[in-house]
């Protein structure tokens, strides 16, 4: 089997003097996904970002944050099914203070992410071209969610 072709632009480098920081609180409908993406574009512009990465951080154990595609709507329906199937609820789940959706909940956001960076080049979020950030409210209630956004790098 011939090796992989790979190719990879000359490195670059910047020294991250500027740390800008903002809360984001979302009111969430209840399970589903929020596009965070034009936010999180904002906080950028508004930081005068130029080069370095920016980190999303949930302040929760019952809600997530993902990378996922933004072309097809039935990704996240397909998404939505295959977390439910992992973590069903009444499952004889022993922690359910909150519900039937509190257990499974919270084994959701551990399969999927609390946090995410993503590259800042050139000013702009280095998502592909079907990338989009989401929120991912799992809890059956509408819930207002709390996410730090943190850029550090480079302003202009």
């Amino acid at each position: 089997m011939p090796p992989p072709k790979l190719s990879r632009s000359a490195p670059s480098a910047v020294s991250a003097t500027t740390i800008v920081s903002s809360l984001l609180t979302v009111q969430t409908s209840g399970t589903g996904f929020t596009d965070l993406t034009a936010e999180v574009v904002k906080f950028v512009a508004d930081a005068r970002a130029r080069e370095g990465a920016v980190t999303l951080f949930i302040r929760h154990t019952s809600a997530s944050l993902t990378i996922q595609e933004n072309a097809d709507p039935a990704v996240l329906v397909d998404l939505t099914t295959v977390l439910n199937r992992l973590a069903p609820e009444n499952a004889g789940w022993r922690h359910d203070t909150e519900g039937p959706d509190d257990m499974p909940a919270h084994i959701k956001t551990m399969l999927t992410a609390t946090s995410l960076q993503v590259p800042v080049l050139q000013g702009a979020l280095a998502l592909g071209t079907w990338q989009a950030v989401y929120l991912v409210e799992h809890r059956t209630r509408a819930h207002q969610r709390e996410i730090v956004l943190q850029f550090i790098g480079v302003t202009d």
